[in-house]
């Protein structure tokens, strides 16, 4: 019953999650510009951009847009529940072997909130390890009017951008409005990732969670730290 509680609480939390004031400006000042420092390639318009001030990377389209959010479902029980209809779904991520280091066999597109940054396996392609972004390390996202944290969880294998775990649309846009066939269209989403090891929760995350929102609120501490500094 206390268990019950406590994610109950955690849960609350997260979807309370309100967009800090800096992370805001840091959007609106971005919308409307195109990208100052693109690190790579255009990917159907959409390039890694990378902040002046704070060297954090971001996903940018257009003036006036940033990117999507397809659904992801590769990793542990990839083809299950609100994932059974995923036609691109995968057995496993970018960094099962990594995170088999916390005891569990892979990210669970289900519970843990990650983000799928890099494409691997075409043409253009890009890694963003070449500007300092690390695996599993945290990624701020914000959507609908919320902000909330995940990590770089997984890569693509072709030339899409603005993907994410079903847990991260979920806690987008609510657990019905998602499924493996089904994202957000809009291009009105800005994923953030920061450079360097102090981005990287490590062992200290909650990998074992058996709920999106705590894994998601495990991350808050290093993630407002992260945030402050745009």
């Amino acid at each position: 019953m206390l268990r019950t509680t406590i994610l109950a609480a955690l849960a609350s939390a997260a979807l309370a999650r309100d967009i800090p004031s800096n992370v805001q400006a840091f959007y609106d000042a971005h919308l409307n510009t195109e990208c100052s420092n693109a690190v790579s390639d255009s990917f159907s318009s959409v390039v890694y951009c990378q902040d002046n001030t704070s060297s954090a990377l971001f996903l940018k389209g257009p003036s006036g847009s940033y990117d999507n959010m397809d659904i992801d479902c590769d990793g542990a029980n990839a083809s299950e529940g609100l994932c059974d209809n995923d036609p691109t779904g995968q057995s496993m991520t970018a960094f099962m072997d990594q995170v088999a280091e916390f005891g569990i066999s892979d990210l669970d597109a289900h519970i843990h909130p990650y983000v799928v940054l890099g494409n691997d396996g075409a043409t253009p392609s890009f890694d963003p390890q070449s500007v300092g972004i690390e695996p599993l390390s945290v990624v701020a996202v914000v959507c609908n009017g919320k902000m909330f944290y995940g990590i770089w969880g997984d890569t693509n294998g072709g030339t899409s951008t603005g993907e994410a775990a079903l847990s991260m649309g979920q806690l987008c846009f609510g657990d019905d409005a998602v499924n493996g066939d089904q994202g957000h269209d809009e291009a009105d989403v800005l994923y953030i990732a920061f450079p360097g090891s102090a981005a990287v929760p490590g062992k200290a995350a909650a990998w074992k969670a058996k709920m999106k929102e705590e894994f998601e609120e495990c991350l808050a501490t290093i993630g407002d730290k992260l945030v402050a500094g745009l």
